[in-house]
């Protein structure tokens, strides 16, 4: 091969190297966001059961604040 041909072929396959490992860490980084999603989606479902407690058992529901005394 020429002289020409080999130095595409290197950098072709750089290339390649440098898009592999990209893919990788986006790859690694969407599964880190899937897991932190995941544990927010458990969290919020937790809250969302809480608050129906509370609203549906008035004695646990804080009343309501009265007015500040400027009002």
């Amino acid at each position: 091969m020429s002289q020409d041909t080999d130095s595409r072929i290197e950098a072709l396959e750089t290339t390649l190297a440098f898009q592999e490992q990209t893919i990788e860490e986006l790859s690694q980084a969407l599964a880190e966001q899937y897991r932190q999603i995941e544990t927010l989606r458990r969290e919020l479902k937790h809250l969302g059961a809480q608050l129906r407690d509370v609203e549906s058992h008035p004695a646990l529901a804080t009343g309501r604040e009265p007015p500040p005394p400027h009002y």
